[in-house]
């Protein structure tokens, strides 16, 4: 989480990162290269996708985000094409960008803000302070006031209901899942759900199909960034065992990796869209 202080000799905002170090950014930064696509998404959603000049190779939403150039992924990132962009404010991730180069892009004179963000609350605030970074205070926080309350508006009509064991497949072969320190965690406990996987400590924990039969989850989700039409086939491989709640009640659906994988505003639409599946009858 950032705080903004002003220095008494410069009269400059200064705002604290990730990772402890102090950024001064004199006036609305105008050229920023964005390290990842939920940064990418943040942006645009604060109406200043004009004064990014620069993103990571999967930023892909909103479609203005693919005409950017591309400074490679968040974890191959090419300082020289991030040089040559002339940027007067990098943003990028805690966990996700190498830290070794952060700290050279820093030592290049480059202003780099390091966000951190591990749960929704988290990502709210992570908006507000890229909001103040970028001079945009007032949109970021009634973006994420108009985020708080839809959140509020799923978890209000949940509470009440009964919460069904959901499995939550992220990839086919081999079978992976979510653990308790995933953001997808906390989407489906937020959607009124139980994950099968919520007492792995592990984020991305493997499972084998035995444990998944014999935990038996009354719904199973298919999250896939395939889009090339698999999910039938990915079903049909669940289909094959009749004596799984979700298979017996026909509970078996897709959603976007998209809406429920990536630390931005769209992951609120993760938690409608999950909601809907997972209470069809209260939404």
């Amino acid at each position: 989480m950032s705080f903004v202080a002003f220095s008494s000799l410069q009269a400059q905002p200064v705002f604290e990162d990730a990772l402890g170090r102090k950024i001064t950014v004199a006036k609305p930064p105008a050229r920023i290269v964005s390290l990842a696509p939920n940064i990418t998404e943040i942006l645009y959603a604060l109406d200043i996708g004009h004064r990014v000049v620069g993103v990571t190779t999967y930023s892909d939403y909103p479609d203005e985000a693919r005409q950017k150039p591309k400074v490679g992924s968040y974890v191959n990132l090419n300082i020289e094409k991030i040089v040559s962009l002339r940027p007067d404010l990098i943003i990028g991730t805690y966990g996700g960008n190498p830290k070794t180069t952060v700290l050279r892009l820093e030592a290049l004179g480059l202003p780099v803000y390091v966000t951190r963000t591990e749960t929704v609350d988290e990502m709210l605030t992570m908006i507000e302070d890229i909001g103040a970074i970028t001079f945009t205070s007032d949109k970021a926080g009634a973006l994420a006031n108009t985020l708080r309350e839809r959140i509020d508006g799923v978890t209000s009509k949940v509470r009440n209901a009964q919460h069904p064991l959901v499995f939550l497949e992220i990839n086919a072969k081999p079978l992976i899942t979510t653990g308790s320190g995933s953001f997808q965690h906390e989407i489906i406990r937020l959607a009124g759900g139980r994950n099968l996987a919520g007492d792995s400590p592990a984020r991305y924990p493997q499972y084998s199909l035995e444990d998944v039969v014999k935990k038996g989850p009354d719904i199973i989700l298919i999250s896939t960034m395939d889009r090339s039409g698999l999910f039938e086939h990915y079903k049909a491989q669940w289909m094959r065992w009749e004596n799984i709640p979700a298979v017996q009640n026909g509970r078996i659906y897709f959603i976007d990796s998209d809406l429920v994988d990536r630390a931005s505003p769209r992951i609120v639409d993760g938690l409608e869209e999950m909601a809907r599946l997972i209470h069809p009858a209260l939404f």
